[in-house]
């Protein structure tokens, strides 16, 4: 098992920074990829960004530019810069821990999120 605790989440005005964190802890495995997602009401959740235990990132075309992913392994935490938000960042940002495509066995965990608020 595989915890995940994020932190950082807020009420922003447009334009401003937030910085969340996500702590793994457990039986932390190699390889992985840790991400970002995101929820809204009534919507499915969609990715944000995720980055591998190698430091390789892929981005939402939404966020490229605007956000930044990064990790430090030693302490098992990923970390997501959002800058220039706008109102339509507002969601629930959920931590996630998983193995690579096509891995076996396939592991998948999530944080229980953090809110964002970006206000215009």
């Amino acid at each position: 098992q595989v915890q995940l605790v994020e932190s950082g989440g807020g009420l922003v005005q447009a334009g401003g920074s937030l910085r969340l964190s996500c702590a793994a802890s457990g039986s932390i495995f190699r390889p992985n990829i840790m991400g970002w997602y995101r929820q809204t009401p009534g919507k499915q959740r969609e990715l944000v960004a995720t980055i591998t235990n190698t430091e390789a990132t892929n981005y939402a075309d939404s966020v490229k530019g605007r956000f930044t992913i990064s990790r430090d392994n030693a302490k098992n935490t990923a970390y997501l810069q959002m800058n220039s938000l706008k109102p339509e960042d507002t969601a629930v940002y959920y931590c996630n821990f998983q193995t690579p495509p096509r891995w076996l066995p396939t592991y998948d965990y999530w944080g229980l999120g953090t809110q964002v608020t970006v206000s215009s």
